[in-house]
């Protein structure tokens, strides 16, 4: 049994996910309370209002390491309430919200994750050494180990939180309601990129960089479909925001950090920033986890239809 086709064992009215949807935003809009009511007091506190700033102003009004602490604080308030949909509304494993396989494979995820880390790693160091007044020295030791601490632990929360709503649960879903592989495919990349459409980096670079967001949404969006599983994704996502967070940071993008790197060039899209990884990275991944994971029947798995299993093979749960 596939990965989405897995879903018909377990309650999965197409009306559950919209009611769990809902619960899941709601316990992320209670996560960011925090946040909000620290902005607030802060804002208060050297007179001005937070109903007044730019989104960017409101990423840069608390202390950087703060600022992530509570910014990605909400997500894990999202996982749970993920986490207790399925169990509850939907009464399914989070294995089977996972993978398709027998147990969830952590060797794929610490794959994708060190595989991606090095090389974007390695892309950094490169761009920074062949164009290094691009960048300042922002290292401070002290500062750098708390955001190490709080980058570990919650990275990957949000990162997972994000793969488990896009390519777990919705992915699910809407393949349930279509019967095919196509449609939630396309339609959870379209509102993974669409949910980035509110980063400063969007006002800052103007709506092309959403073809990156978007195109990434793709990316991950296959790699579950073929792979029969998220592991893939979750490790690669974890990767790309976690070496991110820590190496190098701008003042125009959504996470301000201390990071060991700061971009000071002027932003703007090119080839570096949409056509490198969206069309020559991203279609190399694809093929170096097909050839090391054996992938077959792209078609079917990409484009196939969903055929709902005879009912006499498993008990719908009630």
């Amino acid at each position: 049994m596939n990965y989405i086709q897995q879903v018909f064992k377990v309650k999965h009215d197409f009306w559950r996910y919209i009611v769990g949807s809902v619960i899941v935003i709601i316990a992320s809009v209670i996560g960011q309370i925090p946040f909000t009511l620290a902005a607030l007091f802060k804002a208060m506190k050297s007179g001005g209002s937070v109903f007044e700033m730019t989104e960017s102003d409101l990423m840069t009004i608390l202390e950087p390491n703060l600022n992530l602490f509570l910014l990605l604080l909400s997500f894990g308030f999202a996982l749970v309430a993920l986490f207790i949909v399925v169990k509850y509304l939907h009464q399914q494993t989070i294995k089977e919200l996972t993978t398709a396989r027998k147990k969830i494979d952590f060797k794929r995820i610490l794959f994708a994750f060190f595989f991606w880390g090095i090389i974007s790693s390695g892309m950094v160091l490169l761009d920074y050494y062949s164009a290094p007044e691009d960048y300042v020295w922002n290292f401070e030791l002290k500062r750098f180990l708390i955001l190490v601490v709080i980058a570990i632990l919650l990275i990957p929360i949000q990162t997972s939180t994000e793969e488990y709503i896009f390519r777990g649960y919705l992915m699910q879903g809407f393949g349930a309601l279509a019967k095919n592989r196509w449609f939630p495919l396309v339609l959870t990349s379209l509102i993974f990129g669409g949910m980035h459409v509110f980063n400063p980096e969007v006002s800052k670079l103007g709506y092309t960089v959403m073809v990156y967001y978007i195109g990434t949404g793709f990316f991950l969006g296959i790699i579950t479909l073929m792979d029969e599983g998220m592991e893939l994704a979750l490790g690669f996502h974890a990767a790309n925001n976690l070496f991110g967070a820590l190496l190098v940071s701008a003042d125009w993008t959504v996470l301000q950090t201390h990071s060991i790197l700061k971009d000071v060039s002027d932003p703007g899209i090119g080839f570096y920033d949409i056509v490198l990884p969206v069309f020559i990275i991203f279609p190399i991944f694809i093929l170096i986890f097909a050839k090391v994971y054996k992938w077959k029947n792209w078609n079917q798995k990409l484009f196939g239809k969903i055929e709902e299993p005879v009912k006499e093979n498993y008990k719908i749960l009630d």
